[in-house]
């Protein structure tokens, strides 16, 4: 990976880290555009926002460090079940995202959304289309039981100053004690400039547990791909450029993929409801060379 790659490459490849971030994804092309751009990530009206705040509330009211480092000693030794990838994506047919403004349909659809689109624009790239599969397939521990604002929506660091970027930022923070605790509420918190996103814990939720999931059974994902798993509900660092002094160089650079695999998750979510029957076999034999056999959850 180098950066002049980066900077010059229009499409993802097997070797390179990703397209030019100005590269602009176009949803109307070979998929049924059902809203304009600047209508996804409604947060301030339609049906579904009251549903919305309150997941958000609860979130941003209950992730703590402390709870965090709980969850991740908690989830991190894959210890809750045993089953193939395509059947932790066909178990999210009974998951509906709380915290999405944008769809109201269960989150296996919009699995197969996803990967359909990187798909139609990378016909080539196939583990970029594995990771459009796969990338909420930790929504899973919402059937385990645990609370909706632990598994789903946008993430953020904690241990440092929660940014003013973060959806609902102001309405939704005053009863989490990191709040007003000065050893977490300053620019840096407990961490060092420049420390590297792998050093940072992140709100806990499906992103985290599938990027985990994925290092504990060995799945050969390249790297990039793996960042656009675990990081890509931090809309507060890919989209609006906040926590950029926590980054470390290898985070600087992988970040136009991570922008480039959010157009896909984004745009892609529409009423025109795929198919996955017709779909499976293909995307089997994607999870048989990068996913194979039952993992460990």
């Amino acid at each position: 990976m180098n950066g002049s790659g980066l900077r010059n490459s229009n499409k993802l490849s097997n070797n390179m880290v990703g397209p030019d971030p100005t590269m602009v994804y176009q949803p109307e092309i070979g998929i049924k555009e059902t809203k304009k751009k600047e209508q996804y990530r409604n947060f301030e009206s339609g049906s579904l926002v009251d549903r919305v705040f309150h997941t958000y509330k609860m979130m941003h009211t209950n992730q703590t460090l402390d709870f965090v480092k709980q969850k991740e000693a908690e989830w991190a030794g894959c210890t809750h079940t045993q089953m193939s990838m395509m059947d932790a994506i066909m178990s999210l047919d009974d998951v509906v995202d709380e915290s999405d403004p944008d769809v109201d349909f269960p989150n296996s659809f919009h699995a197969f959304q996803t990967a359909e689109g990187i798909r139609q624009e990378y016909p080539d790239n196939d583990w970029f289309q594995l990771v459009g599969l796969i990338h909420d397939a930790g929504k899973i521990m919402a059937l385990w039981d645990e609370p909706q604002w632990a598994v789903v929506g946008d993430t953020f660091p904690v241990g440092c100053r929660f940014q003013d970027s973060i959806v609902f930022r102001d309405e939704t923070f005053q009863d989490n004690p990191d709040e007003n605790n000065p050893n977490y509420n300053t620019k840096y918190g407990i961490y060092e400039p420049k420390c590297g996103l792998d050093s940072v814990h992140m709100s806990w939720g499906h992103d985290e547990y599938l990027y985990r999931v994925l290092k504990f059974n060995t799945c050969p994902i390249p790297e990039e791909g793996l960042y656009m798993i675990r990081f890509h509900s931090f809309y507060p660092w890919h989209t609006h450029g906040d926590y950029m002094h926590l980054c470390n160089d290898k985070d600087l650079l992988i970040l136009p993929s991570v922008q480039q695999f959010n157009k896909f998750d984004l745009y892609t979510k529409n009423t025109d409801l795929p198919d996955p029957g017709k779909l499976k076999p293909y995307y089997q034999s994607l999870i048989d060379k990068y996913c194979p056999g039952i993992l460990k959850f």
